[in-house]
């Protein structure tokens, strides 16, 4: 199965409320679709979320990428076999955001051929638990917005974002666990935003208030520090910013790590996949994160943390960002009840898609 016709769009989607992250503020998020068809008729496709703070690309940096580089390498392979695609991507250096795209894309349209949904494909279940990011603000408002997604969704999990003073983050966690009740689990994601010598203090506090997973609390190394920080915490530290490939994965894990973020929207499916073999391997657990999908993005996405065994999981999966946005490209956007979404039963990709809604949205940067 070759790649016969590709082609890579962009899209701006505002949001409902401007989001603060550690590195950016933002009013509305831009995304890249990349769709590609095989020689046979069938499609598959993949969401980007641009960011420079983030993939570090733009549209037109992006475009290039895939124009110059990855689908050049891509030519004329078989990609129904997916180390064969791995393996053709490899000497290209950096580029992760692209080129696991590509897997991913490629991923959706092996799971076309065989006629099924992704997830079903890789052995998964239709619904999937989901987490609520709950982002930096003022402690009561973050306590409303949790509050919020609980009654509205019935979500049952919570990221907290930390990082705002150990003092304003004990204030957040009360605030929010008077707001959604004592069986709420919460993993606080403190953005590296504390000093590697406060960092231990910072997982006591965390433990004290009943939070389950505490992710990247302070800059980590697969070090001798990070060895004896996880060795000195009951809570599993979920590994994110520095595990962006399988090899981070495997430094991390021979320095006991026992909780590893896999984000198929950063670095592409095949790459997360490897990533929960290796920590399979090591008996640690991943957890699908978060990368600002929109409505598009969290369907496809999804679908690798419908796969996830249960044992393996580390905490729910991530992709509810799309509740932030106020407009989408989908002809109705993923329902989430009793904290969980139902996948699509249905294989064709185009389905997911409205195109009078991607026109309205697109940006005039493209190619094919």
């Amino acid at each position: 199965m070759k790649i016969a016709r590709w082609s890579l769009d962009f899209y701006r989607l505002a949001y409902r409320r401007q989001v603060v992250w550690a590195n950016a503020i933002e009013d509305a998020g831009v995304y890249a679709l990349l769709r590609v068809e095989s020689d046979d008729g069938l499609a598959g496709m993949a969401e980007g979320t641009v960011k420079a703070t983030w993939s570090g690309v733009s549209p037109a940096s992006l475009a290039a990428a895939f124009r110059d580089l990855v689908m050049p390498a891509a030519a004329g392979l078989d990609v129904s076999d997916p180390a064969t695609l791995r393996q053709a991507l490899a000497p290209l250096p950096e580029n992760r955001l692209a080129k696991g795209m590509l897997e991913t894309a490629c991923w959706m349209l092996r799971a076309a051929r065989a006629r099924q949904p992704l997830w079903q494909f890789w052995g998964g279940t239709p619904e999937v638990e989901v987490t609520w990011t709950v982002t930096r603000q003022p402690p009561e408002v973050m306590a409303r917005d949790a509050a919020g997604a609980a009654e509205r969704h019935g979500i049952r999990a919570f990221k907290i974002k930390g990082g705002q003073g150990m003092d304003v983050d004990r204030r957040a966690l009360r605030a929010i666990r008077r707001a959604v009740g004592d069986d709420a689990v919460f993993n606080v994601d403190a953005n590296s935003a504390y000093a590697p010598d406060e960092a231990a203090g910072y997982l006591r506090l965390l433990e004290d208030e009943g939070v389950v997973t505490a992710e990247d609390p302070c800059p980590l190394r697969p070090d001798a520090h990070f060895e004896a920080l996880q060795r000195g915490t009951s809570l599993p530290i979920l590994v994110d910013s520095p595990c962006a490939t399988a090899a981070d994965a495997a430094l991390f894990l021979e320095r006991g790590a026992r909780s590893l973020s896999a984000k198929p929207g950063r670095i592409g499916m095949t790459e997360t996949l490897a990533i929960g073999a290796l920590a399979r391997k090591y008996g640690a657990r991943v957890a699908t994160g978060i990368y600002a999908e929109s409505a598009l993005g969290t369907l496809i996405n999804l679908q690798q943390a419908a796969a996830v065994p249960a044992d393996d999981c580390a905490f729910a999966a991530e992709q509810t960002f799309f509740l932030t946005l106020a407009e989408q490209i989908v002809p109705a956007e993923p329902v989430i009840r009793r904290g969980r979404v139902a996948l699509p039963p249905s294989p064709c990709l185009d389905d997911w898609i409205d195109r009078e809604r991607l026109e309205r949205h697109r940006l005039p940067v493209s190619v094919s």
